[in-house]
């Protein structure tokens, strides 16, 4: 053992510091499993001081880090990087605090994005970002990406839930941002600091906003003969001047999936379907409802269901969060990649994602939050087959291109990572990059925390990681 891990063994006790090989393997990648590496150890504190310590002992030995959670990046925002230290921080995911009347919860980083809403069901509040991952995310890698979800639409993403952090700098200061209050005076660190993807410290304890759970639902689901269609409704939603509470749309390869995955009911024939759910008090929904019947009928939708119990709902809802991980049946592997449009151009973007589709010879299946324009289509492949990982690489980057020439965003929820970084250039200027980088340096001179990411560069190489060694054993299956 090396000088410095013996150092670092005299800080965390046995068994929360893992550098054996078999103890890493686990670390080496994160959702994205196209990209992995080796860290050279990984720590487990379960204090605010463990941490301070852990980035303490990065600074003095000029060691590169990454901050984790479940590892749920779909962008490689928390692939190790080759050598370095990953800070775990799955054990410190306690709920600190419960404040009903003042309507926040404060929670350290390892607590679960779902558990939040448990926790706060109980006084008729709940958080309101619901990235798919809920169940598993954490609330810190929720902070560090920014995450939105399928109700954001209304209600903003991550950044407008949290109202303060405490955050270990990449020196080992510690600083406090925002504050309870709504109102805050100086310049808004913390809005620096969420979406910032690690690259300026590590949150060990935030603030959250909670919110009245709605009285009433009101969920539609319509089915096109067009994904063209589907995608021109949102825009005559919006344009409606309703403000629904989500929508979405799945195509014919994500409704197959899904329906093999958990029978949701799904009209089978449609090739695409838009789901469109209203919230709030009883009267406005009952109001809003009638008139999105109106519109939702006057897109060309040839069937519309309304769910008649909350059990309906919770079947059509339950077909769309499973959607991502069904498209699993269908293909060895996938991509999921994440940009964004504008939402008229929405019908433009899935007609041009078609064509990509056939010129590379790739099947892609959409699902995505289309009131706000986030794309999420899944390019499928077999990484068995020789090239085509690098030819669904490439078939992404062609439609981060279509994002950006159409106006919008390279990502909407899933941040840069590892995954997107090359495109980087693609939506700013170098004098915009050079700004960014500027910032980062002033915190962070030796770019320690979670070098490689964000900031075009030399990328790893792209691996096939071949099947879960369970499914080698026979244990599980895709099928």
């Amino acid at each position: 053992m090396s000088p410095a891990l013996a150092e670092l063994e005299r800080l965390f006790p046995p068994g929360r510091l893992l550098h054996k090989p078999g103890e890493l393997a686990p670390y080496e990648s994160d959702a994205l499993t196209a990209f992995r590496a080796r860290p050279l150890a990984v720590v487990l504190p379960e204090t605010h001081e463990e941490v301070v310590q852990a980035v303490r002992w990065c600074a003095h030995h000029q060691i590169p880090y990454v901050a984790r959670g479940s590892g749920t990046s779909l962008s490689g925002g928390s692939l190790p990087i080759e050598g370095g230290l990953i800070i775990g921080l799955n054990r410190m995911n306690k709920l600190l605090r419960l404040e009903p009347q003042e309507r926040i919860a404060v929670v350290q980083p390892g607590f679960i994005n779902l558990q939040v809403s448990n926790a706060a069901a109980t006084y008729g509040l709940y958080y309101a970002p619901d990235p798919s991952s809920q169940p598993v995310s954490t609330i810190g890698g929720n902070l560090a990406f920014n995450s939105g979800g399928a109700h954001c639409l209304k209600y903003g993403m991550t950044s407008n839930h949290v109202l303060a952090a405490r955050v270990v700098l990449p020196d080992g200061e510690t600083v406090e941002l925002g504050s309870e209050s709504l109102e805050n005076t100086g310049p808004d660190w913390l809005g620096l600091f969420v979406g910032s993807e690690g690259l300026l410290g590590i949150a060990t304890e935030v603030t959250l906003r909670l919110l009245p759970k709605p009285e009433t639902y009101h969920t539609v689901l319509a089915a096109y003969d067009s994904l063209a269609k589907a995608g021109d409704a949102v825009a005559a939603v919006v344009a409606s001047g309703l403000l629904p509470g989500a929508m979405e749309i799945m195509d014919s390869l994500a409704i197959e999936a899904a329906e093999a995955a958990v029978k949701a009911g799904y009209p089978q024939a449609a090739r695409a379907l838009l789901i469109v759910e209203l919230e709030g008090e009883t009267p406005q929904v009952e109001a809003e409802a009638r008139y999105l019947d109106a519109v939702i009928r006057g897109s060309g939708a040839y069937e519309v269901r309304v769910a008649q119990s909350p059990e309906e709902r919770l079947k059509i809802w339950k077909g769309r969060k499973a959607a991502f991980s069904a498209v699993g049946r269908l293909s060895p592997d996938y991509i999921v990649q994440d940009g964004v449009v504008p939402r008229s151009k929405l019908g433009q973007a899935l007609a041009e994602i078609e064509q990509l589709s056939a010129r590379y010879g790739l099947r892609v299946a959409n699902v995505f939050h289309a009131g706000d324009g986030n794309l999420h289509p899944l390019i499928l492949y077999n990484g068995r087959l020789e090239g085509e990982l690098h030819r669904a690489e490439a078939l992404a980057g062609e439609i981060l291109k279509l994002c950006v020439a159409l106006g919008g965003s390279i990502t909407g929820e899933h941040g840069v990572g590892m995954e997107k970084k090359a495109y980087m250039p693609e939506m700013f200027a170098e004098a915009d990059l050079e700004a960014m980088r500027r910032i980062r340096l002033a915190l962070d001179p030796l770019e320690l925390a979670n070098r490689g990411k964000m900031f075009p560069g030399e990328a790893p190489a792209l691996h096939f990681r071949g099947a879960h060694p369970l499914e080698k054993a026979g244990v599980i299956s895709r099928e």
